[in-house]
């Protein structure tokens, strides 16, 4: 199954739902954009065929930010900050709880918002060639999309701040130095890497997934005491699933376990 919007191109294959930014001048996100990669997360959430999703871009390109062209031609019209409301902060905020892990296949430059939706995925995966920049620096403006949260999480404090007010690129190399990716692939092999790790993650116990997904963010925020609460809560929810029971027998059986997001 596929679909395209004007600006983003959705594909279902396999349990595997695709969202690649189309947009011209280097998939850079307007309103239009960001809305319609939020509808399409709220519709693979819901969908039980979904077990993965993965969000990249095409070209050259993984996400350019905001185009800033949207707000020279409106000038003076548009609050920021009810942008942000209207655009990134649900979307980011939808990406943390869709409960399927959701995978950024970073093709090329990550910047600004770009950066920051690259941040929100769960696993990150790029080509050699990427680049991660902060990019608001140079604008004039303060972080948005969830930089400010995930950047010194990922790679501690002070490299990050450093990185924010220097606006230095990251490298590939780099990055996955310092946390920010988990695979580096060659522009060659970088769709097979990034279908290899997305067709593990459909094949994993989804809904074993979602919990652990939703217990370490809220590890995040709690004390260690409020973490174990929480991660009790999740285990009990995880033991009485079909994919528990199936991951049990598969060990003491010796095979690999067939998931199927139950």
């Amino acid at each position: 199954m596929s679909s395209s919007y004007n600006t983003l191109l959705t594909e279902l294959y396999e349990g595997i739902f695709t969202l690649t930014f189309n947009r011209p001048k280097a998939n850079a996100l307007n309103r239009e954009m960001a809305l319609e990669t939020l509808a399409a997360l709220e519709s693979a959430g819901a969908d039980p065929a979904v077990r993965v999703v993965v969000i990249t871009g095409s070209g050259r390109f993984f996400c350019a930010g905001q185009d800033m062209g949207d707000f020279q031609s409106s000038a003076g019209k548009v609050s920021y900050r009810e942008h942000l409301e209207e655009t990134y902060n649900p979307l980011v905020l939808k990406m943390q709880a869709t409960p399927k892990p959701i995978v950024a296949g970073i093709n090329g430059p990550a910047v600004g918002a770009g950066l920051g939706l690259a941040l929100a995925c769960d696993v990150r995966v790029a080509t050699d060639s990427a680049q991660f920049r902060y990019g608001f620096t140079r604008l004039g403006l303060a972080p948005d999309s969830g930089v400010a949260y995930w950047l010194p999480r990922l790679m501690g404090y002070a490299p990050a701040l450093a990185m924010a007010m220097l606006d230095e690129p990251l490298d590939a190399a780099q990055a996955y130095r310092m946390g920010l990716v988990s695979r580096i692939f060659t522009e060659a092999e970088f769709p097979f890497g990034l279908l290899e790790v997305a067709h593990r993650l459909a094949h994993g116990p989804t809904r074993a997934l979602a919990l652990t997904k939703r217990a370490f963010l809220a590890a995040q925020h709690a004390s260690l005491a409020a973490a174990l609460e929480v991660e009790g809560e999740l285990q009990q929810k995880a033991s009485l699933t079909r994919d528990h029971l199936e991951g049990v027998s598969a060990f003491l059986e010796k095979r690999t376990p067939d998931f199927k997001g139950e």
